[in-house]
């Protein structure tokens, strides 16, 4: 039975991702900083198919614990680092952003996935997947985003040299778009999002790059939706 680790699992993209997981018959390991919302999320799932561990990403600690529930499971096949931090709400202008927050989003962001990704190497088979959820901010340039969108862009620059540097792993940056999710409301704050597609709708995309594995680089779910071929 494969094995997931999928950080920020509790809410938004990383639950229903954990969901369609489970029903595939995966051993899911999902984390998230808040006991009451993983709490939920756990008992939405299969009994026996998820172990939900609290805590949060950027903690050394946490992350070994994680890494050892998923060793304990078996192994590890697939790690989403789905986890991330926005930043204030609303999001301020580079300017006049405050330093000690922007740390903190970059170490959630950039350092935590990498730091990750470094204790599982050793603990991955063959073809074993990373996947670093991204943004179209890391690629694009929108006023007020300059926090956000810089630490996935460095996240993405890390994703394409893992990717040269481990040829025999599958490591992806991936894009899901605009959701309707908790954080995306925060980056508009007061705004109706109602437009923008559930977290579920997204991830048949995500599943496809896992299950079709073209070659490590950076793939948006609206063109794995709509293409034939994720290659």
């Amino acid at each position: 039975m494969p094995v997931a680790l999928v950080t920020g699992g509790s809410l938004g993209f990383g639950r229903a991702l954990a969901t369609e997981l489970a029903a595939r018959n995966w051993r899911v390991v999902i984390d998230g900083r808040d006991p009451t919302d993983l709490e939920a999320t756990a008992a939405a799932l299969p009994r026996g198919a998820v172990r939900a561990i609290a805590g949060d990403i950027s903690d050394p600690g946490h992350r070994r614990e994680l890494m050892a529930a998923a060793t304990e499971e078996g192994g590890l096949d697939l790690l989403v680092n789905n986890a991330s931090f926005l930043g204030p709400s609303p999001q301020p202008l580079l300017a006049s952003y405050p330093l000690d927050v922007l740390q903190r989003v970059f170490e959630v962001n950039v350092l935590a996935p990498l730091a990750l990704i470094q204790v599982a190497l050793p603990v991955f088979g063959d073809g074993g997947v990373v996947v670093n959820v991204t943004s179209d901010a890391a690629v694009e340039a929108y006023e007020g985003w300059g926090g956000y969108g810089s630490s996935k862009a460095a996240l993405e620059g890390l994703t394409r040299i893992l990717g040269v540097e481990h040829p025999a792993l599958h490591i992806y940056a991936f894009d899901p778009g605009d959701m309707r999710t908790r954080m995306h409301q925060e980056a508009f704050p007061g705004e109706d999002i109602s437009d923008r597609p559930e977290p579920g709708i997204v991830v048949p995309s995500l599943l496809r790059l896992i299950d079709e594995r073209p070659p490590s680089g950076r793939y948006r779910a609206s063109d794995l939706l709509v293409s034939g071929s994720a290659s």
